[in-house]
């Protein structure tokens, strides 16, 4: 118990300690930030690894981040024909986000559903390009001063293989194998982007890597038991990695230590802000995912967030 205790010292002495953001290319500091993208980003456990981070490193500052990511969302606006519902597109709800969030900084992460898990196509990766270039123009004509588009994280066909299919009718249920080669090619594209205003932070390359380099002692070992959706340690990975590509530079635990991390009090009253704010401000600002959900006022969930903020100074203040 006693070595158990040391190592989880160490671990929040290094996230607390060694994070600076003075020569950054994108400060999060006293700015309005908002996180939008599909299903990963609604589960947001790395958006609430990378505020976990900045309030460990910046006490002093304050940070307001809302992340209203939507389960099944894409940027292409498509869909398979056995979808449960029509994917939900984000350009149906992103005048109300910029509208209602007046983010200063804008975060995308979408790809996992734009190729509705086909193999490539020059439509479908046309259409991926053109909702990135829609998105880009509208965040612009909203005053958002600062977009960081993150690339797609990996697919990962190696714990789902008995559903994946080299040929025929594909789709969620029946994914293209090689799946990742598609949102790689999405990851080069956004790489590619020389945009004013806007930073590209590749989340699929360094993922990847990171699970070849398992797989040399572990074959089995995958970041995503679904093939899709990150567990703890990829959610970590991604937030280490979009740290350090807005220029956060820090001297990062191993994502396999994710567990010492989450048994700290303080990350879990982060985490539980993050998610109920997520969720009320997805409810107000509106969307239709099968259904229309739309509510009224955020107003008594910002007071909650107000309140579980204010509980986790007090046990960051304890450390």
């Amino acid at each position: 118990m006693k070595n158990i205790a040391v190592l989880f010292v160490l671990i929040v002495s290094l996230l607390s300690s060694a994070c600076s953001l003075s020569s950054g290319t994108v400060s999060l500091d006293k700015k309005k930030v908002v996180f939008i993208g599909d299903s990963i980003t609604h589960g947001g456990r790395y958006v609430s690894y990378i505020e976990y981070y900045l309030q460990k490193n910046k006490p002093e500052v304050s940070y307001d981040i809302i992340s209203v990511g939507l389960g099944s969302e894409t940027v292409s606006g498509l869909s398979e024909d056995n979808h449960p519902f029509p994917r939900p597109c984000v350009h149906t709800r992103l005048d109300n986000i910029l509208r209602e969030t007046k983010p200063e900084v804008l975060f995308a992460c979408y790809g996992m559903n734009d190729g509705i898990y086909h193999p490539q196509s020059p439509e479908r990766f046309q259409a991926y390009k053109d909702g990135y270039d829609k998105l880009i123009a509208k965040a612009k004509s909203y005053g958002v001063k600062q977009l960081v588009l993150l690339t797609p994280p990996p697919y990962d066909s190696v714990p789902i293989k008995k559903k994946t299919i080299e040929k025929g009718d594909f789709s969620y249920k029946t994914p293209y194998v090689n799946y990742n080669d598609v949102l790689s090619d999405y990851a080069s594209y956004l790489m590619s982007l020389d945009r004013d205003g806007v930073t590209v932070v590749d989340l699929n390359g360094p993922m990847v890597k990171y699970v070849e380099e398992k797989r040399k002692s572990d074959p089995a070992f995958t970041l995503s038991r679904d093939g899709i959706h990150p567990g703890s340690e990829g959610h970590l990975l991604m937030a280490q990695t979009v740290l350090k590509g807005i220029g956060c530079t820090f001297d990062s635990v191993q994502p396999s230590a994710v567990e010492k991390i989450d048994g700290d009090e303080f990350f879990k009253l982060i985490n539980k802000k993050r998610s109920k704010r997520s969720n009320g401000w997805l409810s107000y600002i509106g969307y239709t995912r099968g259904k229309v959900v739309k509510k009224d006022s955020v107003k008594e969930v910002e007071e909650e967030v107000a309140k579980l903020q204010q509980e986790a100074d007090f046990h960051r203040k304890k450390k």
